[in-house]
Formats: C-alpha cells, sequence, structure tokens
C-alpha cells in the first residue's frame, strides 16, 4: 500500500510542476494580462494546496519504503531528494506567491518577469530531477528495463 501511496503522490507533484510549467509558458506566450493573473492565482490557490502535501507524501513515503535498503537507485533518489525539496520550499514556492500577489495586482514589470523566469527555471529543474526519481522508482520496481546500452 506503502508503494501505491508513494507513486500516485510522486506522479501528482510531477503533473503539478508541469502543469504550473507549461500554463506558464502557453500564458505568457499566447495568454492576456487578465489570463496571466488567473494562472499565476491558480497556482497558488488550489495548485500549492495540491502540490505540498503530494511532495510531502513522497518524501514521507520514500523515506519509509528505502530504510532498510542500499540500492544504488535509492542512493540517487536520495541525493536529489533534500534538492528537490529545498527547491521547491525555498525558491518555487515563494515565487508562485509573489508572483501571484503581483499579477493580481496588476504589476508585470521588470521584477515580476526576472522572478518569472528564476520560477521556470527552478520548475525546469526540479522537473528534470522528479523525472529521474520516477525513473529510478520504476526500474528498482521491476516496471521499466535498466536501458545498458549506455
Amino acid at each position: 500500500m506503502k508503494r501505491k501511496i508513494h507513486l500516485v503522490a510522486a506522479i501528482v507533484a510531477t503533473l503539478c510542476i508541469a502543469i504550473f510549467f507549461t500554463s506558464t509558458l502557453a500564458v505568457e506566450l499566447f495568454g492576456s494580462e487578465e489570463a496571466i493573473k488567473i494562472v499565476k492565482v491558480l497556482v497558488v490557490t488550489p495548485g500549492l494546496y495540491i502540490l505540498i502535501p503530494a511532495m510531502a507524501l513522497v518524501g514521507g513515503t520514500g523515506f519509509s519504503l528505502s530504510k532498510n535498503r542500499k540500492a544504488q537507485l535509492i542512493g540517487k533518489k536520495k541525493k536529489r531528494m533534500p534538492f528537490i525539496a529545498a527547491n521547491g520550499l525555498l525558491v518555487l514556492t515563494p515565487c508562485a506567491i509573489y508572483l501571484s500577489l503581483w499579477a493580481n495586482s496588476g504589476l508585470f514589470d521588470t521584477r515580476f518577469y526576472i522572478v518569472q523566469g528564476v520560477e521556470l527555471m527552478a520548475g525546469a529543474t526540479n522537473l528534470i530531477l522528479m523525472g529521474l526519481n520516477l525513473r529510478d522508482g520504476l526500474q528498482m520496481t521491476g516496471k521499466m528495463r535498466r536501458n545498458t546500452s549506455i
């Protein structure tokens, strides 16, 4: 049961970040200021209210599942997780909150777009790292074969 919770929470968290990332890019490229405002507000509420518990579940269940295991892939996942968590809590969450507040106030200035760039870079980084963790987890459970040709 714990593995299923871990998998579902990991998928939900990864999808949240992917949705935040792609909606931000799409609305910045093709949307109006009103559309940007809506996306920025939705990323915070309900977005963070879904993402943060999902990330906590991923971390907690992952830690519990890996307690007695020493596999190489677990070691890789354990090295990535502190960076993913720190990036999420110290960069992505504050960026999302400030961007939401500024967009809601109509403040689309240089500061907004600098923070937006930081958020996009941090989001892309977390997506890559979470994708690697998902891949390694699927390999450990045998649901995905390791590519040994590299």
